[in-house]
């Protein structure tokens, strides 16, 4: 008698792709939901699309990488990178940003996106890349940046207020190509 189970059906592969405007809808879902019941995000008040279709031209725009992750035409997460801040001694260094679909969390997908995010930002020849995540807590966002070489280099403890209570964030930083052993290629 076979005590062999029946192989699962193999998932179908997730797709990493630029993001389109038709896709904006699942973004401002996603990140919807993230506002109104995560601390990933300090916002309060979930964005319209309007203002997700203008921070999404003003990435794009100065050549940053905006990416989502789809499967069987749906979309379970989206990804960009920015800079870091705004003074010019900065430009060499970006910051990452990654939400997942709230039934899409633990597959894979963030991690997914943001090694795409950081072999983007390499070719384009930045030098560091930041994670500013929301919550000590957030196990998920913190294991994914550490298994893609980001170390912890910070924390601010309740330096946000959010959902009742008191909320700390962890700054991670990551090396990009040759990170500080050379100077910058581009001035």
């Amino acid at each position: 008698m076979s005590t062999s189970q029946p192989l699962a059906e193999p998932r179908p592969a997730l797709l990493v792709r630029a993001v389109r405007d038709e896709d904006m809808r699942a973004v401002e879902r996603i990140y919807g939901h993230h506002v109104r019941h995560g601390l990933a995000s300090f916002e309060e008040v979930a964005p319209g699309m309007g203002e997700l279709m203008r921070r999404r031209a003003e990435v794009v725009g100065h050549g940053f990488p905006y990416l989502v992750a789809e499967r069987d035409g749906r979309i379970l997460g989206f990804a960009y990178a920015g800079p870091y801040r705004p003074r010019p001694g900065y430009r060499h260094t970006v910051e990452d940003s990654v939400y997942v679909d709230e039934t899409a969390l633990r597959q894979g997908i963030g991690r997914t996106l943001l090694a795409a995010i950081i072999e983007r930002c390499t070719a384009l020849g930045y030098r560091q890349m930041v994670a500013v995540i929301g919550d000590s807590g957030n196990r998920s966002s913190i294991g994914a940046h550490k298994a893609l070489g980001f170390r912890e280099a910070g924390r601010l403890v309740a330096v946000g207020y959010k959902l009742g209570r008191w909320v700390d964030i962890v700054i991670m930083q990551r090396p990009l190509g040759p990170g500080d052993a050379t100077p910058p290629e581009r001035p």
